[in-house]
């Protein structure tokens, strides 16, 4: 199979995903897991198809073969450290949670999806503080209200430290 045929196929998958037909895309993108185990880019669709129909325990491993493969273009990197933080979340896995997100983070520092997902983590191992750090930093920063921008440099100060007061 050529590269072309290939990227013929996961646009057709895509296309299946998009339009609510993921159980179809999931049966096309297991056959090209078979013909290409090592390709990244057909490990993060499959991954991906398995979270849309909900059987995220599958997703896991495609998602982790998508992230030790190569040739994953920087929006599959982003999507697949988002998919698998995300995805090691909802199966209470929370410290694998927290450590994927935080290497989302620290390769796409503005990404505030990743951002959220990593505070919901921190939530979840008990590190409230750092939480609310995130999304008081991340509200201050991209908030459209005009009562939060008046704040804003009050609500980033407080977010270096909650416990302060004068």
């Amino acid at each position: 199979m050529s590269a072309r045929e290939k990227k013929d196929l996961l646009a057709e998958t895509d296309r299946l995903r998009e339009e609510g037909r993921a159980a179809e895309a999931r049966e096309r993108l297991l056959q090209l897991t078979t013909r290409f185990p090592d390709d990244a880019e057909v490990a993060y669709r499959t991954a991906w198809v398995h979270d849309v129909l909900g059987l995220e325990t599958e997703a896991v491993a495609y998602y982790e073969r998508s992230l030790a493969g190569t040739g994953l273009g920087a929006e599959d990197r982003r999507g697949a450290l988002l998919g698998l933080g995300s995805t090691y979340r909802v199966l209470g896995r929370y410290g694998q949670a927290v450590e994927t997100l935080r290497l989302g983070i620290e390769e796409f520092p503005d990404d505030g999806a990743l951002q959220t997902f990593l505070a919901m983590a921190l939530f979840n191992t008990e590190e409230h503080h750092e939480a609310m750090r995130l999304l008081l930093r991340l509200v201050a920063s991209t908030s459209d209200d005009p009562h939060v921008q008046k704040y804003r440099p009050a609500i980033e100060h407080y977010a270096k430290d909650l416990h302060e007061t004068m």
